[in-house]
């Protein structure tokens, strides 16, 4: 009995918001929402960056590459919560569920370390901007996005690697609307103590080594800036920095929240909420974060809508 119990599961259970099926059209209708602005939003900003040459530079580079992880995070999740609130379902099999994981850590390492490169870029545009086109040539910055990939999959494949070698019994439900590392470890029946430890040694190495580097970056740049004598001339470096520190708060804060709210709290709704904020609304956030502060998007936007618009002129002619 003992044996048939302590093996590889077929399924979980994902418990979602609420199993209340009233709920259930205004649940879906609301995260269908969220996820067609995350998409769109996003590939707008990738269009707006491709179509225009003058936005060819090492920001936008990344900004664009930041873009389309965002809607690849999103998409990890948030389309198998729709199809399961259409079906009346919470599985999710073995197999879905392990790639859900591998994928989940791979594009939130790689947001955490594209926002790292994002504030190297800064730093060197503001504190070195004789050499900033040496520095940050094409290369370098194909290199850059290169090596957070490599890491990244790195990452989370060792992570993948580790939750498969659990063993697992009892109930399988995981109160989250995906399958959620720390969740899914806290859930089995062998020895998980190698599986927390990895977490918790790859967490101070992954997410720490890259906020003190935009923490370095950002004190280098605040005192570049404090050293420029007009005004006018610090407003303007400054404001280059604030939609990606924006991004940056936005970004840790939340992921602080979901760990914050799975420590304290052994509520379902409570921890599908923090992650709601870390895997939905930060992805969402970051195409309005970009846009609305920054002249050069709003100005490429208009110009590719434009183009659109005659070309659609054209064919209907």
């Amino acid at each position: 009995m003992a044996q048939r119990n302590l093996t590889r599961p077929s399924e979980f259970l994902l418990l979602g918001f609420s199993e209340e099926p009233e709920l259930q059209p205004l649940v879906f209708g609301f995260f269908l929402s969220m996820y067609l602005i995350t998409v769109f939003g996003n590939l707008l900003i990738i269009l707006a960056i491709s179509s225009d040459s003058h936005l060819h530079t090492p920001m936008y580079f990344f900004l664009s590459n930041l873009s389309f992880v965002d809607i690849c995070f999103t998409s990890t999740t948030i389309p198998k919560m729709l199809w399961n609130i259409y079906i009346q379902s919470q599985v999710i099999t073995y197999e879905a569920c392990i790639i859900q994981v591998y994928f989940l850590m791979l594009f939130a390492g790689l947001d955490d370390f594209l926002l790292t490169v994002m504030a190297y870029d800064r730093f060197a545009a503001i504190c070195h901007p004789l050499y900033y086109i040496v520095i940050m040539n094409p290369k370098v910055c194909r290199i850059l996005v290169l090596v957070s990939w490599a890491i990244s999959v790195l990452h989370s494949l060792l992570q993948t690697l580790m939750v498969l070698r659990l063993s697992f019994c009892g109930e399988l439900e995981v109160p989250h609307y995906f399958c959620e590392l720390n969740q899914i470890v806290r859930l089995a029946c062998s020895d998980s103590f190698p599986n927390d430890l990895v977490i918790y040694i790859t967490a101070v190495l992954l997410a720490g080594g890259p906020l003190t580097g935009i923490f370095y970056s950002y004190t280098k740049i605040a005192s570049s800036i404090h050293r420029i004598s007009p005004a006018q001339g610090k407003y303007k470096a400054f404001s280059t920095c604030v939609s990606h520190l924006s991004v940056v708060s936005l970004f840790y804060c939340t992921s602080l929240g979901v760990y914050v709210s799975s420590a304290a709290t052994h509520s379902s709704q409570s921890s599908a909420t923090a992650s709601m904020m870390y895997t939905v609304v930060t992805p969402m956030l970051n195409p309005f974060i970009y846009s609305l502060r920054n002249r050069d998007i709003k100005r490429a936007l208009k110009a590719f809508f434009r183009i659109a618009a005659i070309k659609r002129t054209l064919v209907l002619r």
